[in-house]
């Protein structure tokens, strides 16, 4: 997708998003409270390019061998694996994050090795990178000539063109009896019946893209945005990308916002998979179920 420090302005690897006015967020109360995923309010953007999926393993591999970039979790020496994806006789080898124990503080995790030092990212170059921090999202934004999107711009692009969907294909979690993203079926989080086909993480294309030719939207890996989390959306009427750049540079903000929900999201527990779903987190945390796309501006 990238050639060096400059994305190209290709149709098959860049999605043109107009600017205009949309319907942010929504008036139902499937959401967290404090998520403050509505009203619903009036938000416009302005054109900008944005990636058509996550930045994938082999594209920051590529960030990595002209820098020589070292994450967050790769200095820290850890990072936090779902606990299913570590073998069961491994599990107990790694501390458990109190109040969400299918969490573990695995040593040597990191994008290279998502499952410590026994895994490899060689058979999965076309997933999305993961245990990255907005502070690594950043650095390879910078590499690349781009930014983080803003909330705004992110969903505008996540919907497609659909005003309102609950997801970028509709309304209908299972529409035609199948599912449409990555996320999980069955007893979270002991037990997932993998009727989607995954585990962890999948390729970048292995469900439809949406109206606007935007892949993995729903699911899959949680999406850094530019903006701190878990601001009205009123904001967004008022601040700009460049707004929240110059911000960015001049406070350190506790938490950042996540947007898209990840292989892990399930009806009983965060049904955040949801186009006006919002998260946030600290910008020097790390996961296994995180990642983030670019945008340029116009």
């Amino acid at each position: 997708m990238f050639e060096r420090n400059e994305m190209e302005n290709d149709a098959a690897n860049i999605i043109h998003i107009k600017g205009g006015t949309f319907l942010m967020g929504t008036d139902t109360n499937e959401g967290f409270e404090e998520d403050l995923e509505g009203p619903a309010t009036e938000v416009s953007v302005t054109d900008f390019y944005i990636s058509p999926y996550p930045v994938t393993n082999q594209e920051f591999l590529a960030f990595f061998l002209d820098t020589g970039y070292i994450t967050d979790a790769e200095r820290y020496g850890s990072s936090h694996v779902f606990h299913l994806l570590i073998q069961e006789d491994e599990r107990k080898n790694y501390p458990a994050v109190s109040g969400a124990e299918w969490w573990l503080k695995v040593t040597d995790a990191n994008w290279r090795k998502p499952e410590g030092k026994q895994s490899s990212i060689a058979d999965r170059m076309d997933h999305p990178v993961v245990h990255v921090s907005k502070n690594d999202a950043e650095a390879y934004c910078k590499w690349a000539g781009n930014r983080l999107p803003t909330e705004a711009d992110w969903e505008n692009a996540a919907r497609g063109g659909l005003s309102q969907a609950r997801f970028p294909w509709g309304n209908e979690l299972r529409a035609e009896g199948k599912y449409h993203a990555n996320i999980w079926q069955g007893e979270f989080p002991y037990f997932n019946t993998q009727e989607d086909g995954f585990l962890g993480t999948a390729p970048i294309k292995s469900f439809d893209p949406n109206g606007y030719g935007l892949y993995q939207t729903s699911g899959n890996v949680w999406e850094w945005c530019l903006n701190p989390g878990r601001i009205p959306l009123s904001t967004f009427q008022t601040k700009t990308p460049q707004d929240f750049l110059a911000e960015n540079k001049a406070i350190r903000q506790e938490l950042y916002a996540l947007r898209g929900g990840s292989f892990l999201c399930h009806c009983s527990y965060c049904q955040r998979y949801r186009v006006a779903g919002r998260n946030s987190n600290t910008r020097s945390s790390s996961t296994s179920n995180m990642g983030f796309r670019c945008v340029k501006d116009i």
